[in-house]
């Protein structure tokens, strides 16, 4: 099935623990050993919605809940959770469904925006929070602006990073849309996912070579939104087409993690692999449905960060936002590509502390 981005964003396991495991610095996960989290609080393991949803958590206060992306973990938070903690917030961050310690079925008809976000909700019951802010970046975006359509009397506020939400149906265009410079053909990697196994061949092969050529910055490779126009249209780049390049022997683009840091999503995915991140992609076609009786308006306090250099999510994709969400601010992070929150740390986490301050606290 081909689908463009902005279609795509509309639209347990065998994770086994024992209480004596809490803590441990390897536990059984979907796949083999993965350990927690270095540098982050011990994650708890909590029931819910069938899985078994393992979490960070940090802080008292008001609650922020971090919804990562692919192919990321609540690790992604990292620099995120004690700053936003230390400003007066509770802080939780899972590894979300199919990733990391969570794991989660194989089926891929059991990943879908409303699984996703009932997942939250059971995490929410678990711990006995009322109503969260949610917090989230690529998928987990797309992910907490689902929130507010789907369960709105749990929500305090959304904040998207570089995931605009979602046009309801029954809207027209918006008066500013504008089209993605990304060409869009049956290469796209929204498209190379859907078939089971092939992804897999490609990222698995060599899982440090995929996390040197995902997690590059911005202004390097295809993250550098000016130099992205100019290439030509035929091109693996300007296509998308992630898994062609990534099968070059030398992939565009350069990390920007530090090697400590990139060892750690490293390690992870050779142990889980990508099949759970990728069913998330698998169940589109089955997400539609999801939305048919959800409120056509976001009536909770939102904040939208978008990152310059990010061509798949550009900034100019929430243009219209306003037009079914009363309360909203936009902010862009120059000089970053996709990875926004973990390319600039300081500034995401100034923008998130003075908007939640002023809007919740």
């Amino acid at each position: 099935m081909f689908i463009n981005r902005r279609q795509f964003m509309q639209l347990s396991g065998n994770l086994v623990l024992g209480a004596s495991l809490l803590g441990s610095p390897l536990v059984l996960g979907q796949r083999g050993g993965v350990r927690a989290a270095p540098g982050m609080p011990v994650p708890e393991f909590v029931p819910t919605n069938g899985i078994e949803m393992a979490v960070y958590e940090q802080g008292s206060g008001p609650a922020v809940i971090f919804c990562h992306g692919f192919p990321e973990l609540a690790y992604s938070w990292r620099n995120q959770i004690p700053a936003v903690a230390n400003a007066g917030f509770h802080c939780l961050a899972p590894d979300q469904r199919g990733y990391g310690l969570t794991g989660g079925p194989e089926d891929p008809a059991l990943y879908d925006i409303g699984i996703f976000c009932d997942d939250l909700v059971g995490l929410m019951d678990a711990r006995g929070i009322e109503k969260a802010v949610f917090c989230g970046h690529d998928w987990g975006g797309a992910v907490v602006w689902a929130m507010p359509r789907l369960y709105p009397k749990r929500c305090l506020g959304v904040i998207g990073l570089n995931t605009a939400a979602g046009r309801p149906e029954g809207l027209p265009p918006a008066a500013d849309a504008r089209a993605n410079d990304i060409v869009m053909t049956p290469n796209y990697y929204v498209a190379t996912f859907m078939e089971p196994g092939r992804a897999e061949a490609v990222l698995e092969a060599d899982v440090r070579k995929t996390f040197e050529f995902v997690l590059s910055g911005g202004g390097s490779g295809i993250w550098n939104a000016e130099a992205f126009a100019q290439l030509p249209t035929d091109s693996a780049e300007r296509q998308m087409d992630l898994l062609s390049m990534l099968s070059r022997e030398d992939p565009p683009g350069e990390p920007f993690l530090p090697d400590a840091e990139m060892q750690y999503f490293i390690d992870t995915f050779e142990a889980t692999g990508f099949t759970g991140g990728l069913n998330w992609y698998r169940a589109i076609p089955r997400m539609g449905a999801v939305f048919a009786d959800a409120a056509s308006t976001i009536d909770v306090p939102c904040l939208y960060i978008g990152a310059e250099n990010d061509v798949i999510l550009p900034p100019y994709s929430a243009n219209g936002m306003e037009d079914f969400i009363a309360d909203l601010e936009k902010h862009t992070v120059m000089e970053s590509g996709h990875w926004t929150q973990q390319e600039k740390p300081e500034e995401v986490n100034r923008v998130i502390i003075e908007w939640l301050q002023r809007k919740i606290a």
